[in-house]
């Protein structure tokens, strides 16, 4: 399969090109970003583009995907309503678009979060309406993925410093925390692992909450696991 990737340089983003390089059947993976992952691999191409809300000058390179990964988002910190939203609704609510025309057979993974929905919170409310404007579109299948708490492992690293420092302190934590609800904890390699799985066989649900995502990871299909 042939898989876009949104957001490679990001934490999520990390672990989910890790996963899409380690599967077997998985030819060519485009990363789609304002700047490059710095990593070389033959599956992998890589797409620099400075303005995401406008990918029509560069349409001719996507097409001929069976999947889009959308893990590019920013944090609700430091941004007011029109901001959050011009990178969490519009940025892929524009890619969306554009693929679901290109690519008809296209399945298409947003990475959202858990709590998504709720009405008080800004973040919530616009992750909500990204989230209903995604699966309106005419794609062969949309999930979102809700993830909460997300573990980085085989080296991934979040972008921002304090990030890194907060899971280094919490990650005692987050240990045991694996233990006592091991379905509501999830890491870089699940999630990466269970987008692949919703390609290859579909999903039970189009909104997928932690423990779904987890168990669709468990699912037989997951090949080249390393």
């Amino acid at each position: 399969m042939n898989i876009i990737l949104f957001g490679a340089t990001g934490m999520v983003g990390q672990g989910v090109l890790q996963e899409c390089l380690r599967a077997d059947d998985v030819e060519r993976v485009l990363t789609v970003g304002r700047q490059a992952t710095g990593q070389s691999h033959p599956k992998l191409q890589e797409l620099v583009h400075a303005d995401l809300l406008d990918l029509s000058p560069v349409a001719s390179r996507l097409e001929g995907f069976d999947a889009c990964f959308f893990c590019l988002g920013a944090s609700v910190l430091g941004l007011d309503e029109a901001g959050y939203m011009r990178i969490n609704h519009d940025m892929p609510v524009h890619a969306g678009a554009l693929l679901s025309r290109l690519n008809p057979g296209m399945t298409f993974i947003y990475v959202s979060g858990q709590g998504t929905g709720n009405a008080s919170a800004m973040w919530s409310r616009v992750k909500g309406k990204t989230e209903q404007d995604l699966l309106a579109m005419p794609f062969k299948a949309a999930y979102m993925f809700r993830p909460g708490i997300i573990q980085p492992v085989d080296g991934v690293r979040s972008k921002t410093a304090w990030y890194n420092a907060l899971y280094v302190v919490f990650a005692p934590v987050v240990w045991l925390a694996r233990r006592i609800v091991p379905g509501y904890i999830l890491n870089t390699k699940e999630v990466g692992q269970a987008m692949l799985v919703a390609v290859r066989t579909g999903a039970p649900k189009t909104i997928l909450e932690p423990p779904d995502i987890k168990a669709l990871r468990r699912a037989p299909s997951v090949t080249g696991e390393s």
